[in-house]
């Protein structure tokens, strides 16, 4: 994998977190929370599809070269963070964060607190990075811009 294709290394963790998403599926008969934890699997999997898209559209981009990096660690990252914080949520039984999928389970306040921290951070990364996409997809595409430095 090319440090200088930034495009291949984001669809590299697409495949990463569809993996990560289906082997979760195997722990949900064991999680506290086994709702979650179908969650946590389905987060894992989609993530991942977004990654692989992004990949993709990764040279339609018009963004100079600190917004590209700050795209791509925002929008990787966050997608982790976001698919491991439901499998925390499911492994330990939280619910503050998801009263939906968490229904009757309950954490410890710092297992909440931890969980909640990470699912709030991992948000506001993707929305930070999606943002960029969205800047960097809009108007016409201008060759001498799309290429990664």
């Amino acid at each position: 994998m090319a440090a200088r294709d930034p495009g291949r290394r984001i669809c590299f963790h697409g495949a990463v977190l569809i993996l990560l998403g289906l082997l979760t599926g195997a722990l949900i008969p064991i999680a506290a929370n086994p709702r979650m934890g179908l969650s946590a699997h389905l987060a894992g999997v989609q993530n991942g599809i977004l990654l692989l898209a992004l990949g993709a559209c990764w040279p339609h981009l018009r963004l100079g070269p600190r917004s590209r990096a700050a795209c791509s660690h925002l929008a990787t990252g966050s997608l982790y963070v976001l698919w491991f914080a439901t499998l925390l949520a499911a492994v330990i039984g939280t619910s503050q964060a998801t009263p939906i999928a968490g229904a009757g389970h309950e954490g410890a306040i710092w297992q909440e607190i931890l969980v909640t921290t990470l699912f709030g951070a991992g948000s506001i990364a993707a929305l930070g990075g999606f943002l960029l996409v969205v800047l960097g997809l809009r108007g016409r595409a201008q060759p001498e811009l799309m290429r990664d430095a």
